[in-house]
């Protein structure tokens, strides 16, 4: 079976979450990952910094390279690439994970709030590929993997809360783009979202506590991102994955892992454009 070992993967956001677990699964195998993220500092409400990452990242087995970096910002990507470069001998994999949410309405939704999801989602989705492709076109296996839902033009997944929806299916454009205009390269764009509700710090901030027994636990969407990124980059690219399907694919059918003690597959979310 493929593994990661000695493969550098750069993903943005890993300071906790689903980023984080991405890195964690990667590391099991030996891989070197990069933690791109802004928390160097405790934050009030959210646990992890980019340190603390690194100190998991290590003990699961693989070697991190902590960097603060705001996905806003042109020069903080450039020179965490050529870091992530320098420090490893190239870039393999890059993750585009770092995300904002806001589930509000067209006029709840101040503009601040608006240029903050447009500018981590779709321009630091856009920024961080834009600056990891002269690395990837070096590397033997490369693949950039947004974490972006299926292109789904159903209505009502706009309407009740349309900045957001633009924001997040802006990442899945670029997988759209990317994949064909990369393809000669041999640079596998791809797209994983979940089918449920996942476990982690934000969704405890969006629905309280409690949510986590509605939920799956994040180690689902790393399991699922280790087979999309394992896969050869030249014949798997373009594809809109979703992480229970991803895993059948691979021969995982019994989910229940996944779920939280005393939780059943009825009690799980859905979750947004599935």
């Amino acid at each position: 079976m493929a593994d990661l070992k000695g493969k550098t993967l750069f993903i943005t956001g890993a300071s906790r979450g689903i980023g984080l677990a991405i890195g964690k699964r990667a590391a099991a195998d030996g891989a070197n990952v990069v933690i791109a993220a802004k928390t160097a500092e405790p934050h009030a409400k959210l646990p992890g910094t980019i340190y603390t990452a690194a100190e998991e990242i290590e003990a699961a087995g693989g070697t991190a390279l902590p960097l603060i970096v705001d996905v806003r910002e042109e020069g903080l990507v450039e020179d965490a690439m050529a870091k992530a470069a320098g420090t490893f001998g190239g870039i393999d994999i890059l993750v585009n994970n770092a995300s904002a949410i806001s589930l509000t309405g067209t006029l709840q939704t101040p503009m601040k709030r608006y240029d903050l999801m447009h500018q981590i989602n779709v321009r630091g989705t856009y920024l961080c590929s834009q600056k990891a492709i002269p690395y990837l076109k070096e590397a033997d296996n490369p693949h950039v993997l947004n974490l972006s839902p299926p292109l789904n033009f159903e209505v009502h997944w706009f309407s009740p809360h349309v900045a957001y929806s633009m924001a997040k299916y802006g990442m899945s454009l670029c997988v759209l783009g990317m994949a064909e205009e990369f393809k000669k390269d041999g640079i596998a764009f791809n797209a994983l979202w979940p089918r449920t509700a996942i476990a982690t710090a934000a969704m405890d901030l969006i629905g309280g506590p409690d949510v986590q027994k509605n939920c799956r636990k994040v180690e689902i969407m790393a399991d699922a991102a280790h087979v999309i990124l394992t896969k050869p980059s030249r014949e798997f690219t373009g594809n809109f994955c979703v992480d229970d399907e991803t895993l059948a694919s691979a021969g995982v059918t019994d989910l229940s892992k996944y779920r939280f003690e005393g939780v059943e597959e009825k009690d799980l979310l859905p979750d947004f454009f599935v």
